[in-house]
């Protein structure tokens, strides 16, 4: 029961974090204008004409739900068994695109977040964690530690999903009319952080009973090698 219970927890899970990715890909297509007054763009009209940081807003924005969806596929023991070759592509997909492409841009638009010092310092603390978590899953991996592997992959995910995390609290808390907007988006940078990081904790934590599955997972790798 225990354990159907975690499967179930699950699948909820991943179904919303493919929910609010194809969501986002619907708020991402209004983008595809290149207006600068709609959505996101009418709240950064002192840096719209700004070309390095309209580039690296459309960049992170048309790459973000791929590094999403393509962190939905990694986690499932299932799909590692049956498909390893896949599960490295995917795998390299998704850190390339964070490594090479959305770290850097995340870390300009960081720069210019709103929110004031409050929100500037939470999207660099995420930028940063988000690098070191990915750089330190790849890491693990090279030198053929599964465990390590995944608890940093969970750990980066947890960072990737923050997008979606910052967007339910907003719809959920923000009362334009009780809250300051720089304030409460500032904080909400944080938040969204910390929750993620507080499941991440909760998986790793529930994963910690499965050491004997995971690190025979590990010598099996070792034996077909």
């Amino acid at each position: 029961m225990k354990y159907l219970g975690i499967k179930i927890i699950k699948a909820t899970a991943l179904f919303l974090v493919l929910l609010f990715s194809i969501l986002m890909l619907k708020t991402i297509s209004q983008y595809t204008s290149l207006e600068k007054n709609i959505g996101f763009l009418a709240f950064k009209q002192q840096v719209v004409d700004n070309p390095y940081w309209m580039t690296f807003f459309y960049i992170h924005i048309f790459s973000i739900t791929l590094c999403l969806l393509a962190g939905l596929t990694q986690f499932s023991s299932g799909f590692l068994a049956e498909n390893r070759n896949l599960h490295q592509i995917i795998g390299k997909i998704y850190v390339y695109n964070i490594l090479i492409i959305n770290v850097p841009a995340c870390f300009v638009l960081g720069l210019f977040s709103n929110g004031g010092l409050v929100g500037i310092a939470g999207f660099l603390v995420q930028d940063f964690l988000w690098a070191y978590f990915t750089i330190a899953a790849v890491l693990s991996i090279k030198k053929r530690n599964i465990n390590r592997h995944r608890m940093f992959m969970i750990l980066s995910y947890s960072v990737t999903t923050t997008a979606i995390t910052f967007r339910i609290v907003k719809n959920l808390f923000y009362n334009e009319a009780k809250h300051d907007y720089q304030l409460f988006y500032g904080l909400n940078v944080w938040a969204a952080l910390l929750i993620n990081l507080f499941i991440a904790y909760l998986i790793l934590r529930k994963d910690s009973l499965l050491t004997g599955k995971i690190n025979g997972r590990k010598e099996n790798i070792k034996t077909e090698k």
